[in-house]
């Protein structure tokens, strides 16, 4: 982390009921459709040089965009296959930058497949409260995690914002 929590090593533990995850996608070309992913756990690891790693796991068996037909077409195998690969992962050893802003460079995990994700993360902020927030966001392309679907459907790129809850160690 930065000025203020340099002294605080070990592993900051994400907060994932005060944390949320968003994406965004295009589908018939022109509609952006939106939607949640619930974070089931998470953390940021923290040593004498600066952040080392970050790993989180949100739950796609929660995933919601505000309609329920959609939600249960994302579930189906040759989309999301939910029922085979209910979780999302996100693991990054190389992050840069910062106090700030970083680059967190890491591995996008989904339905048994992977995929290079960097996403720019900004903060973190006090909250006031002994937490500590970040905001990260990332564009990834759909097929890379071997999600097929005409593309006058469901766009190619999909953006995903977090806006992470920490909690410092010890």
């Amino acid at each position: 982390m930065t000025a203020g929590t340099s002294s605080r090593t070990g592993t900051w533990t994400v907060l994932a009921e005060r944390t949320s995850a968003a994406f965004t996608v295009r589908n018939f070309g022109f509609r952006e459709v939106r939607g949640s992913i619930p974070v089931s756990l998470g953390s940021v690891k923290v040593s004498e040089s600066g952040v080392t790693a970050v790993e989180a796991a949100l739950d796609l068996d929660r995933i919601d965009t505000g309609n329920a037909k959609r939600d249960a077409d994302l579930r189906k195998p040759g989309l999301l296959a939910i029922d085979a690969h209910p979780v999302l992962t996100f693991a990054a050893d190389r992050i840069e930058g910062g106090p700030g802003e970083w680059s967190v460079e890491g591995t996008l995990g989904a339905r048994g497949e992977s995929c290079p994700l960097t996403l720019t993360a900004t903060g973190p902020e006090d909250n006031g409260d002994g937490t500590w927030r970040v905001r990260a966001e990332g564009v990834f392309d759909r097929r890379a995690i071997g999600l097929r679907a005409p593309r006058f459907m469901i766009g190619r790129r999909i953006t995903i914002e977090l806006d992470v809850v920490l909690t410092p160690p010890g």
